[in-house]
Formats: structure tokens, C-alpha cells, sequence
């Protein structure tokens, strides 16, 4: 994979909808097969962005939390 095909979003200190809503902004900018790696301190988002994905049919490829800060691996489809 090239540096250029992941983004890295920070949302961290950001509250529920917003880590998603900047998700889905960069996702909409981005181009098939693209990686979106997403930091987000929410607790919400562990169940948002697994939703997300499912209904968005994007791919969730990573979700782990450490230290408070939750870490999302997305790859536009």
C-alpha cells in the first residue's frame, strides 16, 4: 500500500456524532480502496463506526482501543 492510499483522521477529544461525521467527510474525499485510519477518544464510537460500516458498506478492517483512544481502520468501497 502506498503512504498516499491511508489518511490518518485525528478526532480525538471530539464527543459523539462528530468522530463519524469527519469519518464520513474524508471517506466522501477519498478514492476506492483508500484506507482511513481514524483516532477517537469517544466511547460511542466503538459502536458507531462498527454500524457505520455495516450500513455504509464500506470496510471496517481494525477496531482497538489503548489508553482511552480508540483506533478505526476503514477502507472505502
Amino acid at each position: 500500500m502506498a503512504e498516499l492510499d491511508l489518511i490518518v483522521l485525528d478526532a480525538t477529544g471530539l464527543q459523539c456524532p462528530m468522530p463519524l461525521l469527519k469519518a464520513k467527510r474524508a471517506l466522501n474525499a477519498m478514492r476506492a480502496g483508500q484506507q482511513l485510519r481514524v483516532l477517537a477518544t469517544d466511547q460511542g464510537s466503538v459502536r458507531d463506526f462498527r454500524v457505520f460500516a455495516e450500513q455504509s458498506g464500506h470496510l471496517l478492517l481494525d477496531s482497538t482501543e489503548a489508553d482511552g483512544v480508540y483506533e478505526y481502520l476503514l477502507e472505502k468501497r
